[in-house]
């Protein structure tokens, strides 16, 4: 992973406030120094269907284990500890191949490092990845190894990143044609192939994307969304910057994704005003398996940088749809969420 995680933590620091006065309800530190040592106790100590938010301050550290946010806690906030996002790691290290203790293999799903089904969960200032080494495990072809699963509606991410390579950060949901939100800010998200993918409405505010370089022509895919028919909003990247240590021309930003080959799963990425890499060749995105891109919602609107090309390759916003194709919009739903920084 070419981020290093490099993180032994440097000294604690006292639990702050947050922005509305309220400190933590619970601390977790990785020395024992806190409530909770471990990320999934303190999410166990958390209140059954609470209605106000249940703050958990990680102090800086790294910790080890698979972690579940279940569907009967909502209103969950990690909030790291350190002066940094790297100062707090979550981390686990197995990949859909990876071999279960009671047989079978733990697939895609069941590979995340983080799984969140609790409506309404908060994370910032911290770090999630899936740490599963390619390179060492040869005998495990089934590589996809996700960091983050969300399942929930109303999630903020805010100054968060995810590490990992393929299937880095899978934004989906309970159901298809459920609606599930997710409002990414200030986040860093690394991966290699189809690293961004789901049918979760996801909105990347300000946000780093980078993709790996693995040594291959492709180098890999930015997202691969399976939007369903009936969800007018997908993916949407505004005021974002594609960057990556990979050749020119050789990573695209994308290709619709067909879970069992349903066909209702028109999936749709918007990448709008925002920088893109001389990693992205003119034809930017691509086929996956029998389904054509041409046949997805994938358009550009306003970007620039080397990678940012108009041409009949890449399909581009009008002036009225790009009006409709705000954060906002994709966000406000029936009930008019407007999510605020953790």
């Amino acid at each position: 992973m070419s981020s290093g995680l490099g993180i032994v933590a440097t000294g604690l620091v006292p639990a702050p406030a947050s922005a509305g006065g309220r400190r933590p309800d619970l601390l977790v530190a990785a020395d024992g120094s806190g409530d909770h040592s471990g990320i999934q106790a303190a999410i166990d100590a958390a209140p059954v269907g609470a209605t106000r938010p249940y703050i958990i301050g990680v102090r800086p550290g790294t910790y080890l284990g698979q972690v579940i946010v279940p569907s009967t806690k909502p209103l969950i906030e990690l909030r790291g500890l350190g002066r940094r996002p790297a100062d707090v790691v979550i981390a686990d290290d197995r990949a859909n191949g990876t071999p279960k203790p009671g047989g079978g293999t733990w697939g895609t799903s069941g590979s995340a490092s983080v799984t969140v089904d609790g409506a309404g969960f908060r994370a910032s200032n911290l770090t999630f990845a899936n740490l599963f080494d390619e390179a060492a495990h040869p005998e495990i072809t089934n590589r996809q190894a996700v960091a983050v699963l969300t399942r929930a509606d109303r999630l903020v991410f805010d100054r968060v990143r995810f590490l990992a390579n393929q299937d880095t950060l899978y934004v989906n949901s309970s159901a298809a044609g459920v609606i599930a939100r997710v409002y990414l800010r200030d986040c860093y998200v690394e991966g290699d192939v189809d690293f961004i993918f789901g049918r979760a409405t996801a909105v990347f505010d300000r946000c780093r994307v980078h993709s790996l370089d693995r040594g291959t022509t492709p180098n890999g895919y930015v997202t691969a969304p399976s939007t369903d028919i009936t969800n007018p909003h997908g993916l949407l990247f505004d005021h974002c910057r594609f960057t990556s240590d990979a050749p020119a021309g050789t990573v695209l930003l994308g290709r619709p994704w067909h879970p069992s080959n349903d066909p209702n799963a028109i999936g749709q990425t918007v990448i709008r005003q925002s920088w893109i890499g001389p990693h992205i060749p003119d034809v930017a995105w691509s086929d996956f398996g029998t389904w054509p891109w041409e046949q997805a919602r994938f358009a550009e609107y306003r970007n620039y940088g080397p990678g940012a090309l108009v041409s009949a390759n890449r399909p581009q916003l009008t002036t009225e749809q790009a009006a409709s194709s705000t954060v906002e919009a994709f966000l406000r739903g029936s009930d008019g969420w407007r999510p605020e920084r953790c």
